[in-house]
């Protein structure tokens, strides 16, 4: 039992590794910095939920989801990352959250709170085809 608790736990920490290596690799290739990354992949990471699932925005599912990815992903952050100290490190896992779920959070209240602002509206639509015909 004990052995294959060590296999266990010597494949789960080698795919964290693994996990860790590759964002790694991605956010030093990137072009942005790397706060401005966790802003752009939290909302396309997102939006890509919704769509998969097909949900709404509006609805908790899509960002419940991508909370419980960025939970994970910052936890192998902190498994795998060792400062020197602690406090620094909490801080900026912290931060990483806060900067991945600021967007989401905020488009997920406004289409909760104001779902007019998310809807094309077919009068202003025809009135613009309208003044466009008029024009020729």
């Amino acid at each position: 039992m004990a052995a294959l608790f060590h296999q266990f736990w010597h494949v789960t920490t080698g795919g964290m590794r693994s996990w860790y290596e590759a964002k790694m690799f991605i956010e030093r290739m990137s072009l942005v910095s790397s706060d401005a990354l966790h802003l752009l992949v939290g909302i396309l990471v997102w939006l890509l939920i919704a769509a998969v699932l097909r949900k709404p925005i509006s609805e908790w599912i899509p960002w419940l989801i991508l909370f419980a990815l960025i939970a994970f992903n910052e936890g192998v952050d902190l498994w795998i990352e060792q400062w020197p100290d602690l406090g620094m490190q909490y801080g900026e896992s912290a931060k990483d959250v806060g900067l991945t779920m600021i967007i989401p959070t905020a488009l997920l209240i406004a289409a909760r709170v104001r779902p007019d602002l998310f809807r094309s509206y077919p009068d202003a639509a025809s009135r613009r085809s309208r003044s466009r015909g008029a024009r020729r």
